[in-house]
């Protein structure tokens, strides 16, 4: 068995890391979900993050708590929705200089979403308008159209 791979653990974390971030998006991609799928969406992207912790950079550790403020947003919990997403935002700032535009825009806009679903509309507004900068700002013509993708999507809660 001389030809057979050894995986370091780290190789594993990110293998798993990236399969439930994977089984994350699969389910919020559904139009429609079970409650079984939904307990699911919540169990993989916290899966994710735990193994991003281990094995990933700051900048997939601040994806994936980004990641479980979308989940809890699409769940409709308004204080694990706003938990994550302040996380996020200090996640951000915290590591500023490792973060792309992109990064930075999906922080404001989780803010504003989970601010939404709270029924703070001022708030929910002051970081669409942020969000909405912030993706203007993204340099890659490729990143900026999913951003804006994603901002123009999902429920807002009539903020928007």
């Amino acid at each position: 068995m001389a030809d057979e791979k050894q995986y370091s653990e780290a190789d594993v974390h990110r293998f798993f890391a990236i399969q439930y971030h994977g089984k994350t998006w699969e389910l919020l991609d559904k139009p429609e979900r079970t409650a079984v799928e939904n307990e699911c969406l919540a169990d993989y992207a916290h899966a994710s993050l735990a193994h991003w912790r281990v094995a990933g950079t700051a900048v997939h550790y601040q994806r994936g708590v980004w990641l479980l403020s979308r989940v809890y947003a699409v769940l409709g919990d308004p204080e694990l929705a706003l938990l994550y997403a302040r996380r996020t935002l200090e996640l951000t700032e915290q590591q500023l200089d490792e973060m792309e535009k992109f990064d930075q825009a999906f922080a404001f806009e989780c803010m504003a979403r989970a601010h939404a679903l709270t029924g703070n509309v001022i708030e929910a507004k002051l970081y669409l308008k942020s969000a909405q900068q912030a993706g203007e700002e993204i340099p890659e013509m490729e990143d900026k159209e999913l951003f804006f993708t994603e901002l123009n999507g999902g429920n807002w809660n009539d903020v928007r």
